[in-house]
């Protein structure tokens, strides 16, 4: 089993944290709210929820989607992410480059950040809580078919495993195989089938029968 590892950190703070002034004035938004009782933490955490799990990743599902449906679109998607995704009108926060990995069913790819938890945030929202924690961050690298098996992702032996490490100046995207049972299925459908986890590689596409 081969893995590629990529440490070209050179920072050693959390890049993927929103600009400071952006942060304090949401700080500050929500401690005033919550003071005068105008929201419910309940339902900011609900909140936060929808945004992590429905509507940041719903930017990388379009990706995807396209590149399921459009082989030259594919093509351009894995030869230059960045311009790809500008295409769709999604960006970088700080202009840091995209690489989208394909999974194949040779390779499964799957992706880190070690140092600290760079994310990709226009494509895929809000990093979820595992995604930076130090066990996740260490345990990927040094056992990811294990790990994977522990998110119920069972890769075959015979399936090369590839851990791609993200830093400040580039992010990746997981490619991930496009579903059986959908030859006749629109962008807007095989969106559908796009999971947040498949595009970090800790999970699959969602199947017709799952969906």
């Amino acid at each position: 089993m081969s893995h590629d590892h990529h440490h070209d950190h050179d920072h050693d703070h959390d890049h993927t944290e929103p600009p400071e002034e952006v942060a304090l004035r949401v700080k500050a938004l929500e401690s005033l709210l919550l003071e005068k009782g105008l929201i419910d933490p309940v339902a900011m955490d609900a909140l936060i929820d929808t945004y992590e799990h429905q509507i940041g990743p719903r930017n990388g599902a379009q990706v995807v989607a396209k590149a399921w449906a459009d082989p030259e679109y594919r093509r351009r998607l894995l030869e230059d992410a960045t311009a790809a995704i500008a295409e769709l009108g999604f960006s970088g926060v700080q202009g840091e480059d995209m690489v989208v990995v394909e999974n194949t069913p040779a390779v499964h790819n799957v992706t880190v950040c070690t140092l600290c938890s760079c994310y990709p945030w226009p494509t895929l929202g809000l990093p979820p809580a595992w995604y930076k924690s130090a066990p996740y961050r260490s345990r990927i690298v040094m056992d990811p078919r294990g790990v994977l098996a522990e998110f119920g992702l069972n890769i075959a032996a015979d399936r090369e495993i590839r851990v791609w490490d993200s830093s400040a100046e580039l992010r990746y995207l997981v490619l991930p195989q496009r579903p059986e049972g959908t030859a006749d299925w629109s962008e807007e459908q095989l969106a559908t089938l796009v999971t947040r986890d498949s595009m970090i590689g800790t999970g699959l596409a969602l199947t017709p029968a799952t969906a």
